[in-house]
């Protein structure tokens, strides 16, 4: 029996396990290790030598628990710090900008993409770059009230909350579509973003914007499969393990929304400041 092939991954809260959901069924057999950098986040309002102190802090967590290819489920920490942890680590580090690029060409993206971020992915300019490296012009939009939206439960709590989340998607698309009105795809540029889907689809129709919508975390996790085939130990279940660095039972309460499923009993560390 072949020993399980063990993926890291790591972002600095929830929204990676929508990459985590997106993995497990594409590489079954395999040991995965989620850690939520809960205690710093959000790395969005950090700087560049914050965010990449944080990621390699957890990177190198995560390879000290076993993991043999990490995942960067963060937009943010893959903008700012990718190339810091392939520097230090001594395994295969795979992030979610360049997939995300490659699947908006991948579906013919002609030539303009609309990409939705938070303000520190979009301070980077990392997907542009990335976009314009493929043949494809970009515009990239900062969303903060998405990740809060998203993480308070307003998209199911009571029809009021789900009437803001609506009203705040539909500004933030209304002025990006003002501003790249011959854009063709929408690329979603935060892992927190998936669990928006069904509203920002519903919210293009009302607004007559015939965009096609492109999911970096769907991206990703292909990217991953594709990087590593289909190693999994035969006759093993497939395993996972959470850590956190703050707030456990949140991390489980909320996780498991994320996730699409209970999330087991999530392990407390401390990765300092």
């Amino acid at each position: 029996m072949n020993s399980p092939l063990t993926i890291g991954v790591f972002d600095s809260g929830f929204g990676g396990l929508t990459v985590l959901r997106a993995l497990l069924p594409l590489i079954p057999g395999a040991r995965y290790l989620y850690l939520g950098d809960t205690a710093r986040l959000p790395y969005g309002s950090k700087s560049r030598e914050t965010i990449a102190r944080y990621a390699l802090s957890s990177g190198r967590f995560l390879l000290e628990q076993g993991a043999e290819h990490l995942v960067v489920a963060c937009n943010t920490a893959t903008a700012l710090a990718l190339e810091d942890l392939k520097a230090d680590l001594p395994i295969p580090v795979t992030g979610v900008i360049a997939p995300g690029a490659a699947a908006a060409q991948a579906v013919g993206a002609a030539g303009h993409v609309l990409v939705l971020a938070t303000t520190a992915t979009v301070q980077s300019g990392a997907y542009t770059r990335a976009l314009e490296a493929r043949g494809l012009a970009a515009t990239e939009k900062a969303c903060p009230l998405l990740v809060p939206l998203v993480e308070e439960g307003w998209l199911e709590a009571t029809p009021e909350t789900i009437a803001v989340t609506a009203e705040v998607l539909r500004i933030y698309l209304a002025e990006a579509m003002a501003e790249a009105p011959q854009a063709t795809s929408l690329l979603l540029g935060c892992t927190h973003y998936p669990l928006l889907k069904p509203l920002i689809e519903e919210t293009l129709r009302r607004l007559d914007y015939p965009l096609r919508l492109i999911d970096s975390a769907d991206a990703t996790a292909q990217a991953v499969a594709g990087q590593i085939g289909t190693r999994a130990a035969v006759g093993v279940a497939t395993s996972t393990a959470f850590y956190a660095t703050d707030s456990i039972e949140k991390f489980q309460r909320l996780g498991s929304r994320f996730l699409g499923q209970v999330l087991p009993p999530v392990s407390l560390i401390d990765l300092g400041g």
